[in-house]
């Protein structure tokens, strides 16, 4: 059952279990976590994280993914959009933090 830790500066660490995976924006509208989706507002890039640990627990980005991070000059192998990074059922551990969070 893979376990997705959510880093912020501003709040606790948020700790939880995702057993059957699934979207990381649906987690976190879920359990409030500290990551920003102005995309729904129009703004979008704002909901790219840095994925501290864990990458083999994520679904690969797709192109539309790959291109907004290009946009923005971010690696792919490091950075995600949380609006579009889906979590692999299983095992692991994912640990992310919010790019602006920093």
């Amino acid at each position: 059952m893979p376990k997705v830790i959510i880093e912020s500066l501003t709040k606790p660490a948020l700790e939880l279990s995702v057993p059957d995976g699934g979207s990381l924006a649906d987690l976190c509208d879920e359990h409030f976590a500290d990551i920003p989706f102005s995309c729904r507002g129009a703004s979008c890039g704002t909901c790219r994280i840095d994925v501290l640990e864990g990458r083999d627990t994520l679904e690969p980005p797709k192109d539309e993914e790959l291109d907004v991070l290009d946009i923005f000059g971010d690696d792919a192998d490091k950075r995600r959009l949380a609006c579009q990074t889906k979590i692999r059922a299983g095992g692991g551990v994912l640990r992310v933090r919010a790019v602006n969070d920093v």
